[in-house]
């Protein structure tokens, strides 16, 4: 089989995570955060001076288990992670719900156009991730892809209930409609956007997306590959062409749009993850030392199945000589 270029099809595979154990702290976080007790969690961590964190959903576990209490243990600072979906997160910034030391989102170009300059006039660009299919191995359609069904039959059926995030609130949630805009066109099947999107089901909560899965309730979800990893969840890995990973297709991305509730259209692009330090924050200095850590750890995000390589970190905007590694 190839592809509409003629080049070789690279076939979806499935991937079972074969990492090293995880260490007890993060395994109880991810334990708690199954069970809905992720604020309490975010809450309990920091010093007597706190930097606050309102990042992206899909970097709780990372940031709350692995990056926080390092930052803790190497600064005079504590550390407070709230989340929720980028688009979210920037509503909140907008509207002064919140005033965080540290913003992170999904999307770098949703920081970018929903956030003024005079609120973040720069930002640094510190990793990339993957969109996968996680799965419950003991169900009927994770039983179908662990045996090499093309994942898109499979999703496309008519039992299959596919988890996603919020589209109005969060990136993962409409690059899963944006995936399958992509896949009818890469794999060239008529109607295969729409059968895909009619078993699509909403979770509000990107952090609580996997429980579902974990508990055996739901089949599968559209999530980022880092995710199914901290979960330790199997999953299928996508084609560079339709998984947002690889800025070399930003325009073949580009092909697929959503628009959001409030009317605004957002063209697929790579996934890239980055923060700042908006000119609101209570603590500025200690944002700034905060993401000087992040940028400073790369191996702690890789770890843990982000995208970090010699593409990053990439500046953009006047940002801070002292926040740079």
């Amino acid at each position: 089989m190839t592809n509409p270029d003629g080049t070789p099809l690279r076939s979806s595979r499935v991937t079972n995570k074969t990492t090293a154990p995880l260490n007890s702290t993060r395994r109880g976080f991810l334990s708690l955060m199954g069970t809905g007790a992720l604020g309490a969690v975010a809450g309990c961590l920091g010093g007597e001076t706190d930097v606050s964190v309102l990042s992206a959903g899909s970097l709780a576990s990372v940031l709350n288990s692995t990056v926080g209490p390092g930052f803790e243990a190497d600064h005079e600072y504590g550390y407070r992670g709230e989340f929720h979906g980028s688009n979210a997160v920037m509503r909140m910034v907008l509207e002064e719900q919140k005033q965080p030391d540290v913003i992170v989102s999904a999307d770098a170009s949703l920081l970018r156009s929903r956030l003024p300059d005079s609120i973040a006039p720069w930002d640094v660009v510190f990793g990339s991730n993957a969109l996968v299919i996680a799965y419950g191995p003991d169900t009927p359609i994770g039983e179908r892809l662990e045996a090499g069904e093309p994942w898109y039959e499979v999703l496309r059926s008519a039992d299959a209930e596919v988890a996603r995030s919020d589209p109005d609130l969060d990136p993962l949630g409409y690059r899963a409609v944006q995936l399958f805009e992509l896949a009818a066109d890469y794999y060239g099947v008529d109607g295969l956007a729409a059968d895909l999107a009619a078993n699509l089901v909403i979770d509000p909560k990107e952090p609580h997306l996997l429980a579902n899965i974990e508990t055996g309730n739901r089949a599968a979800a559209i999530v980022y590959k880092n995710m199914a990893v901290d979960h330790e969840l199997p999953y299928v890995e996508l084609p560079d062409q339709l998984d947002f990973s690889n800025p070399e297709y930003t325009d073949y991305y580009a092909h697929a749009t959503y628009t959001t509730e409030d009317g605004t259209t957002i063209e697929g692009t790579p996934v890239l993850y980055n923060s700042t330090v908006p000119s609101t924050a209570p603590d500025p200095e200690g944002g700034r030392a905060f993401v000087k850590y992040l940028l400073e750890n790369p191996a702690m995000l890789s770890e843990n199945g982000l995208v970090v390589n010699e593409r990053f970190p990439h500046p953009h905007g006047p940002v801070p000589d002292e926040v740079l590694p």
